[in-house]
């Protein structure tokens, strides 16, 4: 998957116009033009890195004069105390990016993190990890990035993408039949139709339709394993709510094909990582 530079800079841009409204108060009148240091990266946890070329690129669009060496890059699984890159150059550049970037890369790497985690618990499986359209506002192709970057899958980026029919659809049209069936009036050949179901009546339903894709939502995983059963390969089914890591691996033993979860990127919690300064002379 590969990133617009464009598309980044422009959240570099705005993130570092939010965090140095016209000065540097400290770090302007702290320390003198021409300072150069040495830091560097580490990983206070194990996890999955993902972000450090956007790292790097904030330094770039900070200021001039800093040399960002990767140790390890996207997708490489880190332990604690692995230094993960290092920054020669101009002080005030690398105080002035200092949180941006870091906010960028724990995000992203918390993320990653988090993705291989549940890939790894449903291996051996038919389930695939994808993320949902829960994401922050400005960061989905950030955030989405980064689940690929830990192993997982997209669902769709946005409306444009894909028929997707959830309850409030269905409710405010009257049923999945004829909800679908105006649906395939409009849309094109391209475009796969997707149904979220609550029970086991409107999988049945949503099966009679031709629907390509089901959405099991909230079911237990014994529902789920019948829906698995009744279905025998005609969709591709989705198991979709109070999915954690904790049952996550009960939930791919019923078969489904697809588990959503949106904890990949509005909750997920950042990895640590620090940016530490070689100790230096008074300036």
């Amino acid at each position: 998957m590969q990133l617009l530079q464009s598309y980044v800079d422009g959240i570099i841009r705005t993130a570092l116009e939010e965090d140095i409204h016209y000065v540097d108060v400290t770090t302007d009148y702290l320390l003198p033009d021409g300072h150069t240091s040495h830091a560097y990266y580490i990983a206070k946890a194990d996890g999955v890195i993902c972000g450090l070329d956007i790292a790097a690129r904030v330094f770039a669009l900070t200021g001039q004069g800093v040399v960002f060496h990767a140790k390890v890059k996207d997708g490489d699984h880190v332990k604690k105390g692995d230094i993960l890159a290092t920054m020669d150059g101009d002080t005030k550049t690398l105080l002035k990016g200092e949180r941006t970037a870091l906010n960028i890369l724990q995000h992203l790497s918390g993320i990653a993190t988090a993705t291989s985690r549940c890939v790894e618990l449903v291996k051996g499986t038919r389930a695939q990890i994808t993320d949902t359209r829960k994401t922050l506002p400005g960061l989905r192709r950030l955030q989405k990035y980064a689940v690929t970057v830990g192993g997982g899958k997209n669902h769709r980026y946005n409306l444009s993408e894909g028929a997707m029919l959830k309850d409030n659809h269905i409710d405010v049209y009257g049923g999945i039949r004829p909800a679908v069936a105006a649906l395939r009036k409009q849309i094109g050949h391209m475009t796969k139709i997707e149904v979220e179901v609550r029970d086991l009546d409107e999988l049945q339903e949503a099966l009679d339709v031709g629907c390509e894709i089901i959405m099991l939502d909230n079911m237990s995983c014994e529902e789920m394993a019948e829906a698995v059963r009744r279905t025998a390969g005609k969709a591709l089914l989705e198991a979709s709510g109070n999915v954690t890591e904790a049952n996550i691996a009960e939930v791919a033993a019923t078969g489904v094909d697809i588990i959503s979860l949106g904890a990949l990127t509005h909750s997920v919690q950042c990895f640590d990582i620090s940016m530490r300064f070689e100790k230096g002379e008074q300036a």
